[in-house]
């Protein structure tokens, strides 16, 4: 592998990544999905280096994920269980952070149900003059960029599974569907997915999809001049299917949710639920994705969650490894040790 360019010390959000970001991205993951596939997984690259999970938010999937990750790359990890932290006492978080600092903390992952913690601590780390790297591992109702790249490598890989490329994604349609406003994952795959020549459909209920959500996607600052994000939206769910090549479903996030937005659970299947009926509107051999945890027979039938034909939920989870290595040997090398890959 070439040695990469890289010019990211955070991972705090994808609006500012440009095509060449991803490109990179899903080069150096492929890389690592290639020794996860060997006998021994593990490789020296990050070997001295801490890692520190701040997970001030419940986390299954994605804890884990980077805690797999950083143990593949050989660096030590610390995991921050916030009630049985200082936090109890008083403490702020940026003073917890800055306690795993003088721990020697050299990348920190942070989980905050608030939008923007991840930032201030960036922000705070940065004025320290520390080099740390920060990776936003989900904030509020703003971003999860590590699950929109997995997402990225999972599309990818499925279209072109000898060479996957971002190149792939383009002209490809992808419907996104249901508590679009609240979630996160759909902010970081739009940045994504558009940037990479996907058109995005969103479709959700009115209460759900605002009209004016999509307006603040149309262009970043990094954006090539001849990049042009292509994104709709609907109230309507069949014509967000018509011709998709792929459809996300999202988790309704009833504990984000503050008014009655839904009338109930049950209109809400049966208008936007995904079920192998409804694909019939997508193309032939259309495949759906959900960044999990799933409220079955809510957002999705468990016959079509379990059709290993149509569904790539576990190819997500599996993707993720490779992704977030991928996510912290760009942090904690720069991308200038491409030769220590696979070694």
């Amino acid at each position: 592998m070439a040695e990469t360019r890289w010019n990211h010390r955070h991972i705090l959000s994808l609006s500012r990544f440009t095509p060449t970001d991803y490109d990179t991205v899903v080069n150096t993951a492929v890389s690592f999905d290639e020794v996860l596939s060997r006998r021994n997984k593990k490789v020296p690259t990050l070997q001295g280096k801490v890692v520190t999970n701040l997970f001030f938010e419940p986390s299954t999937r994605t804890r884990s994920s980077f805690e797999l990750a950083a143990k593949r790359l050989s660096a030590d990890v610390l995991n921050f269980a916030p009630g049985s932290s200082s936090l109890t006492k008083g403490e702020t978080i940026l003073d917890t952070a800055k306690t795993y600092l003088a721990m020697g903390a050299d990348i920190m992952i942070i989980r905050h149900a608030a939008t923007g913690v991840p930032h201030a601590i960036a922000a705070e780390l940065d004025r320290l003059k520390t080099g740390v790297g920060v990776l936003n591992a989900g904030d509020g109702q703003h971003e999860h960029p590590s699950q929109a790249l997995l997402d990225l490598l999972t599309l990818c890989t499925v279209l072109n599974p000898e060479k996957p490329s971002i190149d792939s994604l383009k002209g490809k349609k992808i419907a996104i569907v249901g508590d679009i406003i609240h979630s996160r994952v759909a902010r970081s795959n739009i940045w994504s997915l558009t940037a990479c020549g996907a058109t995005v459909h969103l479709a959700g209920p009115p209460t759900l999809l605002p009209p004016e959500f999509g307006a603040g996607f149309q262009r970043s600052p990094v954006d090539p001049p001849d990049l042009q994000r292509q994104l709709v939206q609907h109230t309507d769910l069949d014509a967000a299917l018509e011709g998709a090549d792929f459809v996300m479903t999202l988790r309704l996030q009833r504990e984000r949710m503050t008014q009655h937005l839904l009338p109930s659970l049950r209109e809400y299947h049966r208008q936007f639920g995904l079920s192998h009926q409804r694909l019939q509107a997508c193309a032939p051999d259309v495949k759906v994705l959900h960044p999990a945890p799933v409220n079955r027979g809510v957002e999705i039938t468990s016959e079509l969650m379990d059709d290993s034909e149509r569904s790539l939920i576990s190819q997500q989870v599996t993707s993720g490894v490779a992704t977030r290595m991928a996510l912290l040997y760009l942090i904690g090398t720069g991308g200038q040790s491409a030769a220590d890959i696979g070694q």
